[in-house]
């Protein structure tokens, strides 16, 4: 850190890249070894990744002829294929128990993201690919890490697992109609070729991780401890394939799409909070339905920048969505966790 602080002052930050990689890296490891940041340990060593990408782009554009980007599409259904793993039927039995509250979950998702997105890329006028990305990002099902982070914000979990699987079971059907409607102006969005493709890189694989679910959990304890790992490292290099795609587009305008990426989650947080206030529910319930809503599944906005054949401009929000919302994620579950939840009202449960 000491040194990355010198060379900047000197002038040097682009020669700072590897006493800056290296102090992400470290801070990153360091992170695991406190309780209360072993949570932000993940999201620091993406942002070591990310700027990796950036000093050293040619590491991650391609090997012996080889274009890394090919690998983002398998990586997603690697990721996709997990995520069924960890699926069950008992985290569909909430919308069976109590169906309001996922259909209030789900319908925020899809409606308050994709028009925040849209209207922030209205307002700030980026180039059409970037806020066809952005807007991308806003029409995604909600991340795959929504149910963790409603454990430490002492939410409804079983409410946030069901409302992630119902949206992403729904984003190859939703995602490109929301993208037509939304970003049409912006960019070509062929409907039913994507529609198939993202069932391709989203259901099947999931198809096939709920059957590893129901004939082989617990059999193969190697697959089923390695999957969370095997997941991140995907996660990792697809933000690196990005970054170093997306370079020149990163260096002039990245931090304004960090800051409307920002505002995104910040007020997706806030409208899906009050949202569910105002339907009525529960403290517990409207901090789930406030983290699914503000939390987007920035893997699989990747995946469909790669259909589309755009990873270094679609797929930006996405790239620097990652890292952002696990911050922010971070901060908001943690003040939520300090604070004691008192209803009367009953949350829907599994």
């Amino acid at each position: 850190m000491v040194i990355t602080m010198v060379m900047i002052i000197q002038g040097k930050l682009a020669s700072a890249g590897p006493a800056f990689v290296t102090f992400l890296i470290a801070l990153s490891i360091s992170f695991r070894g406190f309780k209360a940041l072993k949570g932000l340990a993940f999201t620091v060593f993406i942002l070591g990744v990310a700027t990796l990408a950036l000093y050293y782009p040619h590491l991650f554009l391609e090997y012996q002829g080889f274009e890394l980007a090919q690998l983002i599409t398998p990586l997603i259904q690697l990721i996709m294929f997990g995520t069924g793993s960890s699926m069950g039927i008992k985290d569909f039995v909430a919308l069976s128990k109590s169906p309001r509250t996922v259909i209030i979950g789900v319908i925020a998702q899809f409606t308050i993201m994709p028009v925040l997105a849209f209207l922030l890329a209205e307002t700030i006028g980026f180039p059409d690919e970037i806020s066809a990305g952005l807007i991308l990002l806003g029409c995604a099902s909600t991340s795959v890490t929504a149910g963790l982070f409603s454990i430490l914000a002492k939410a409804n979990v079983a409410l946030a697992i069901t409302v992630t699987s119902v949206t992403t079971l729904l984003a190859p059907f939703l995602i490109p109609l929301l993208m037509k409607v939304f970003a049409g102006g912006y960019v070509q969005i062929e409907v039913w070729s994507l529609m198939w493709n993202m069932t391709k890189m989203v259901l099947l694989p999931i198809g096939a991780g709920l059957l590893f679910n129901k004939l082989l959990s617990g059999k193969a304890k190697w697959l089923d401890a390695s999957m969370p790992y095997l997941s991140m490292f995907g996660i990792a290099l697809i933000n690196a394939i990005i970054m170093a795609a997306g370079k020149e587009s990163i260096l002039n305008i990245g931090l304004l799409l960090m800051t409307a990426v920002l505002i995104h989650n910040l007020l997706g947080y806030f409208f899906g909070y009050w949202a569910a206030r105002f339907c009525g529910m529960n403290e517990r319930d409207c901090r789930t339905i406030a983290i699914t809503t503000g939390m987007q599944n920035a893997g699989m906005v990747t995946g469909i920048a790669k259909l589309m054949g755009k990873i270094g401009t679609v797929g930006l929000a996405s790239a620097i969505c990652g890292p952002l919302m696990g911050l922010t994620a971070s901060v908001i579950t943690s003040y939520w966790g300090e604070k004691p939840v008192e209803d009367t009202k009953e949350s829907a449960q599994v």
